[in-house]
C-alpha cells in the first residue's frame, strides 16, 4: 500500500494533515562531518522500516503512532544504486537502503517503547559505530538525556576493533566479537546474577556512563519521560546545540543560524506500514 498526500507548509511548519499529538516525533539530526544513512525498524516489524542519507548539517523528522516501538541508528560507509541497493561498512540492513530488520552489529542505537511513560535508552550491547544522544523535548518527568558523548573508535581494544581502509570504522562489543555465553549473557549466563560487567563492558561504560554498556546494564541505562518529542543526534555532545519540532516550528537551543543551516526531511508513519520521506526547502 502506497500513500501520497502530505503536502509541504510553510517554513518550520508541520506537513498538513500531521498533528503532533497524534504521535510522537523524532528529529534525526547529522552533527558528524560524514554522510550518515538512518535505519528505522519498529520492534516487531509489523511497522515497517525506512533508510535514507543525511549529509552532514541536515536533519529528517518521522512522526511515530502512539505506543510505537523501535529502533534508531545510523549506517556508514554505504553505497548504494539508483534501486536503493548496496551496502555499508556499519549498521547495513543487508543490502537495501530501507531498513524492514534489525542492522548487522557493530553499531550504536537508540530504543524506544512509548506509551503513557516513554522508555529510552542509548545501547551499546551490538558495539559502537557514532557518538549517538537522545534527548526529550519538553517532557513531563526526569527525561534526561541518553547516549554516548565519545568517540570509542579511539580507545577499542584491538581485539574488538573492526577496521576498513586502514582505520577503525566501529568497535564490536564483546558479545559479537567472540559471541560466548558469558559475554551475552545467555544460556547459563541468562540473568542479572550470572551475567556480570567484563572488562569489555567496563570499558564502554567508562566512556559512555548513560548508556547500556552490556545486556543486564538496566539500572543507569534506561530512561523515562511523558508527553514528549525527541532529538536523536549523531555526533553530538549531551549539551551541544540541538533543534526540534516544537508548536509546529523547529526550534534551536543555541545559534540562529544553526536554523537555516539544518535541511529538513519529513518521514511520516501513520497507522500504515510505509514510511514517506520528502525534501522541504527553505
Amino acid at each position: 500500500m502506497s500513500i501520497n498526500t502530505t503536502k509541504l507548509v510553510g517554513e518550520y511548519g508541520l506537513p498538513a494533515g500531521i498533528r503532533s499529538s497524534e504521535g510522537t516525533n523524532f528529529t534525526i539530526v547529522n552533527n558528524c562531518n560524514e554522510t550518515i544513512w538512518p535505519g528505522i525498524t519498529a520492534n516487531n516489524n509489523s511497522a515497517g522500516g525506512d533508510g535514507f542519507a543525511l549529509k552532514p548539517g541536515q536533519s529528517a523528522v518521522f512522526s511515530a503512532p502512539p505506543r510505537w516501538g523501535g529502533r534508531i541508528w545510523a549506517r556508514t560507509g554505504c553505497s548504494f544504486d539508483q534501486n536503493g541497493t548496496g551496502k555499508c561498512q556499519t549498521g547495513g540492513c543487508d543490502t537495501a537502503l530501507k531498513c524492514s530488520g534489525p542492522g548487522n552489529p557493530p553499531f550504536s542505537i537508540a530504543e524506544f517503547n512509548l506509551g503513557d511513560i516513554d522508555f529510552y535508552d542509548v545501547s551499546l550491547v551490538d558495539g559502537f559505530n557514532l557518538p549517538l544522544v537522545v534527548t526529550p523535548v519538553k517532557g513531563e518527568g526526569n527525561c534526561s538525556a541518553a547516549g554516548c558523548d565519545g568517540d570509542l573508535k579511539a580507545e577499542c581494544p584491538p581485539e574488538l576493533a573492526m577496521e576498513a581502509g586502514g582505520k577503525t570504522v566501529a568497535c564490536r562489543s564483546a558479545c559479537n566479537a567472540f559471541g560466548s555465553d558469558e559475554y551475552c549473557c545467555r544460556g547459563a549466563f541468562s540473568d542479572p546474577f550470572s551475567c556480570s560487567p567484563s572488562n569489555y563492558s567496563r570499558v564502554f561504560k567508562k566512556a559512555c556512563p548513560v548508556a547500556y554498556s552490556y545486556a543486564h546494564d538496566d539500572s543507569t541505562s534506561v530512561l523515562t519521560c511523558s508527553a514528549t518529542d525527541y532529538t536523536v543526534t549523531f555526533c553530538s555532545s549531551r549539551n551541544q546545540t540541538k533543534c526540534s519540532y516544537q508548536d509546529k516550528k523547529l526550534v534551536c537551543n543555541g545559534s540562529e543560524g544553526l536554523k537555516a543551516f539544518f535541511q529538513i526531511w519529513w518521514i511520516t508513519l501513520l497507522a500504515f506500514p510505509i514510511f514517506i520521506n520528502l525534501p522541504i526547502k527553505f
